[in-house]
């Protein structure tokens, strides 16, 4: 019996993934448990097994696509069973799966020639489809339609697509403009690749001088579109969720770093590895304790006071950042800080972080000094009240007054931090008193221990 292949949810925010990889070619076979594809979220990319055995009859979207939770993406049974009856709409590529006597596959499944339409014939197709046909070039009058009453769907797009060559694209960009169906035109390039001056009106001849000359190294540049990647794409709507509803505000205070830095030589004595991101974290979490107003968020007209203070840490990734969060950071101590923070940065490199290592923050810390940056301004993580942007520890000269009122220059270690926090409900002197307890904290650092 034929089983569909969904995307699955992972994790309670989760909306929509992105296939990244199919490890398995349509028409071999799969066991249960053994890698099926590999997909994006908005935090990770995870490697997904097969929920049963069988044949990969059918593949319903490519790699690259984006697809709604539960919906399907593949169809799993025994080669040459019928599967059309479980499949429809945009997904009907499965019926390919059935047998030769089954009903005609649709225009997906093979390449099809471009379509002659009448000049000003209205062309109907789905939003997936035009955009699909704009980002690579294509006619859209010229590709002949599968769906209800002849609508060009985004497979037809596909399809069309896979009878054209390779373009570059700047040809592509320039076809586009001139209303050039490209399906017509014979590349000269690699494996028939179409060149810029394949194009009608285009002078092969003259492309090797082109080449060769300034102005054609400059028209060789090009603009290029990349989708946002789903990370990419959660960023942007917590950012832009942030500045709309956070009534953002930051206050700065500069925190002499001496006593720390010696905290953490005396551990790393000890043989005990301790970065200064968990000393800071450790600070932040005494803090928070001492003011639960800061470790507090807002719903609606209400204020959630959280008894928890999990604090999460900013992490630079390809292609975007992430936050896992040091769950119960004000009771585990600065050593159970220091190993639950290995623990996710080897998570993180092995690509192994869960849903559950992102969710439940309340505070964030966001170190950049290891960029050389004096100092920046971060934006809150909603559904949190604030953040901590800290800056590199540099030596600078300080002036000093002894005992008996005498001032002096001295050098010492120097760090910077910023708090941006929602004033809704944090008030500037309450902000102000959280990076004095911070301060405090870290130039005493035996209260962390």
């Amino acid at each position: 019996m034929a089983t569909i292949v969904i995307m699955p949810k992972q994790g309670l925010m989760m909306e929509e993934g992105t296939i990244t990889s199919w490890l398995k070619k349509e028409g071999e076979a799969v066991t249960a448990g053994e890698p099926l594809f590999e997909m994006e979220t908005d935090k990770l990319t995870i490697t997904m097994d097969a929920e049963a055995s069988g044949t990969l009859l059918k593949i319903l979207h490519p790699e690259g696509d984006v697809v709604p939770i539960t919906q399907p993406i593949a169809v799993l049974g025994e080669p040459g069973e019928d599967v059309s009856a479980l499949v429809g709409g945009d997904a009907a590529p499965a019926q390919a799966a059935a047998p030769a006597e089954a009903a005609p596959a649709p225009a997906a499944e093979a390449p099809a020639p471009a379509v002659e339409r009448a000049p000003g014939e209205q062309v109907f197709s789905s939003p997936r489809a035009r955009l699909r046909a704009e980002e690579n070039g294509v006619n859209i009058a010229a590709v002949p339609g599968s769906g209800p009453d002849g609508l060009v769907i985004e497979r037809d797009v596909n399809a069309y697509m896979a009878n054209r060559p390779a373009v570059t694209p700047l040809a592509a960009n320039i076809a586009k403009a001139q209303g050039v169906d490209l399906s017509g035109v014979t590349g000269s390039g690699s494996n028939g690749k179409i060149m810029v001056f394949d194009l009608p009106g285009g002078s092969p001849a003259a492309a090797p001088a082109a080449q060769e000359s300034p102005a054609a190294v400059q028209q060789s540049r090009d603009t290029r579109t990349e989708k946002m990647s789903g990370m990419r794409k959660a960023i942007s709507r917590n950012m832009l969720a942030s500045k709309e509803t956070n009534a953002q505000t930051n206050h700065r205070i500069k925190v002499d770093m001496t006593a720390a830095i010696a905290l953490r030589k005396q551990y790393k004595d000890l043989g005990i590895k301790i970065s200064y991101n968990d000393i800071i974290v450790r600070a932040c979490a005494k803090a928070l304790a001492d003011m639960p107003i800061v470790n507090a968020s807002v719903e609606g007209d209400s204020i959630l006071y959280h008894d928890y203070v999990n604090v999460g840490t900013a992490v630079s990734v390809p292609g975007g950042l992430i936050v896992p969060v040091i769950k119960d950071a004000d009771i585990i101590g600065l050593s159970g800080i220091a190993a639950r923070s290995a623990e996710l940065i080897e998570k993180a490199r092995d690509g192994k972080l869960t849903d559950a290592d992102y969710h439940g923050g309340t505070f964030t810390v966001s170190s950049l000094g290891m960029f050389d940056l004096d100092d920046f301004v971060a934006i809150i993580n909603p559904p949190e009240s604030a953040i901590l942007a800290v800056g590199k520890i540099a030596k600078t000269p300080v002036v000093v007054t002894d005992e008996e009122g005498e001032d002096a220059i001295v050098i010492k270690s120097m760090c910077a931090l910023c708090l941006s926090y929602d004033h809704r409900i944090i008030d500037g002197a309450e902000a102000a008193k959280f990076l004095q307890k911070v301060k405090n904290y870290l130039q005493n650092p035996v209260l962390l221990i």
